[in-house]
């Protein structure tokens, strides 16, 4: 029966196709054929698919109509009128079903009529409609149990509770709330909300636990800052901690065309910290671990350097540098993907995360869609419109590096979209990690490496290898225990540091107390005979010298905070302040 997941037998691992050739499904690994009991909607109009979280619904609008299939059976559930629907959703329990079409208003300018409709799955009845005028965050966000739905209404979070849609629970009013998300998994539900700066004052990302929202004092964990047009916010599975992607629009520095970004992270318990990524150049991507202990940073000038971090921001393994913007974690968390989509050249390296062990590097050229089956196993790598419109297709991976399966749709047809029947977490067990290649039909799919040219006077000489840049090799960043004469990590060699600093100034303030405690005919103190003269000149020298310090700390490296680069800036002055006090003398 189709994506029939029985208890004591493996699930079969469907995939939805939308294209230009119709919706239609695949039976995922090992048949790879097309499902006979899904049967194929040929219109060339699917605008939008969804399933359900649990797999066990699959939805699609078909420029006619939205129908909901049952998984188990492809039984026909429910159908809605909704020919210009072009975003589904269903709710984490799959009682209700989110639609979304454009928002248009009336030729004589009046109000349009509500887009955003929400529907009863098991009834078929409109629970509530809404106006809905952008596309961006359109779908009311739930927590995993349904007892919460919330919605961002003009610089206010409304919450319903219940799916009770007719009446706001609750609000969360911030000045010009732009972004919220709700925390994965069990109650209590936390929020992070996002307010931009306007007026020189910062950014900020507040953590509040529903539904305790009241004012800065309530809230779990505050981070601002000022590098911010737009942030990314990313819970870890446990809702422990979040992840912010601060980012702006230009770089004012001039350094890089994607603008600036920083990364930060903020836990419930109200810490929070700056996450330092050695190497200058933008973020490409930030994933957590499903452990939720630890996080993966895709950053730097190519070639980008990858770095796990663990919750307190110190680095465990570095993968050094390569041709790399993203990283996707197994559904188990065992498994770390590194890959070079989009711009470049598909490349991918495959890692156990246990023993940070390199297991396979299968290339998948001119890839745009990636991801990993629900199994852990297999991965689908595809090449979809309207990104590339030519050489669509899919391909089906195990992670040993084999291509187990490769589909190209005819020339002048078009793939949209290739998804994955989605599984509870569980239904898959984790297995052992292998790093032998499975069996595969199919040849290998490593594309042979272009060769540079060479002008015919070179031709018969030996080759010579210029890079532009040399690759850094992996690291183990984790503190050694007894680790001999090993050679430190960065962290231990940073702390080595901080100590030797600390011991330096221990002494430098040991030298001034003895050259204090020295007889006065020895440094004869220069006084002003006026108290609040001498009183200012100190306080200026204390000044200056904090001063000098930020000015140490920033060429270390570190990212300072508004109010320090204004104190920096007031140097000038300060020194001028003080030579005319002396000069007074």
């Amino acid at each position: 029966m189709w994506l029939t997941a029985q208890l004591g037998s493996a699930p079969s691992l469907p995939l939805s196709l939308r294209g230009s050739e119709g919706l239609y499904m695949v039976n995922g690994p090992p048949s790879f054929t097309e499902s006979t009991s899904f049967q194929r909607d040929s219109g060339k109009n699917c605008k939008a698919v969804a399933f359900s979280k649990d797999g066990s619904l699959f939805a699609w609008c078909n420029g006619e109509k939205v129908n909901i299939v049952d998984v188990t059976n492809a039984a026909l559930l429910r159908s809605f009128d909704l020919p210009k629907a072009v975003c589904l959703e269903f709710s984490p329990k799959n009682n209700v079903l989110a639609t979304w079409q454009a928002y248009t208003t009336a030729k004589d300018g009046t109000a349009g009529l509500p887009n955003l409709q929400l529907y009863d799955v098991k009834t078929g009845k409109c629970l509530k409609s809404f106006i809905q005028k952008k596309l961006q965050n359109w779908c009311p966000c739930w927590a995993d149990d349904e007892s919460i739905c919330a919605r961002n209404v003009n610089n206010e979070v409304h919450f319903f509770e219940n799916n009770n849609f007719n009446t706001i629970a609750n609000k969360l009013h911030l000045q010009k709330v732009n972004d919220f998300v709700l925390s994965p998994g069990a109650q209590p539900t936390k929020v992070a909300v996002y307010v931009p700066g306007s007026k020189g004052a910062p950014s900020f990302v507040r953590l509040y636990q529903y539904p305790n929202f009241g004012g800065p004092q309530s809230a779990l964990a505050n981070k601002s800052f000022f590098k911010a047009d737009k942030v990314t916010m990313l819970w870890n599975k446990k809702a422990t901690a979040v992840l912010v992607i601060a980012s702006t629009e230009v770089d004012k520095t001039g350094a890089s065309y994607y603008g600036e970004q920083t990364l930060h992270y903020i836990a419930t318990n109200g810490e929070s910290a700056v996450v330092q990524l050695p190497k200058n150049g933008p973020i490409y991507d930030v994933v957590w671990n499903p452990n939720s202990v630890e996080f993966c940073a895709v950053y730097g000038f190519m070639p980008a350097k990858a770095t796990v971090f663990n919750l307190k921001c110190d680095p465990v393994f570095d993968f050094g540098t390569g041709p790399r913007n993203a990283a996707y974690y197994s559904p188990h968390g065992h498994i770390l993907v590194l890959a070079g989509f989009g711009n470049l050249r598909g490349q991918m390296e495959v890692w156990d995360v246990k023993n940070y062990k390199l297991i396979s590097k299968p290339v998948a050229s001119d890839s745009t869609y990636f991801a990993w089956c629900p199994d852990g196993e297999h991965i689908v790598t595809a090449t979809c419109a309207p990104r590339l419109r030519v050489s669509n297709g899919y391909k089906i991976w195990h992670y040993t590096g084999s291509l187990l399966h490769s589909y190209e749709v005819p020339s002048k047809e078009e793939m949209w979209q290739v998804s994955w029947q989605p599984f509870l977490d569980g239904v898959f067990p984790a297995k052992a990690v292998k790093y032998q290649a499975v069996p595969s039909e199919l040849p290998s799919a490593e594309p042979k490496p272009a060769q540079a040219y060479r002008p015919p006077a070179l031709r018969d000489k030996p080759v010579t290898s210029s890079k532009l840049h040399e690759d850094e090799p992996p690291q183990n960043m984790k503190p050694q225990l007894g680790s001999g004469d090993k050679p430190l990590s960065k962290t231990a060699l940073k702390n080595q540091r901080k100590h030797e600093a600390k011991k330096a100034a221990k002494q430098e303030c040991t030298q001034s107390s003895a050259s204090q405690n020295a007889p006065r005919s020895a440094v004869p103190a220069v006084t002003s005979g006026d108290p609040e003269v001498d009183k200012k000149i100190k306080n200026l020298k204390k000044k200056l010298k904090a001063i000098e310090q930020l000015k140490e700390q920033a060429a270390a490296g570190k990212q300072l905070e508004k109010n320090q680069l204004e104190k920096i800036q007031k140097e000038t002055a300060l020194l001028q302040e003080l030579e005319d006090l002396e000069l007074g003398l």
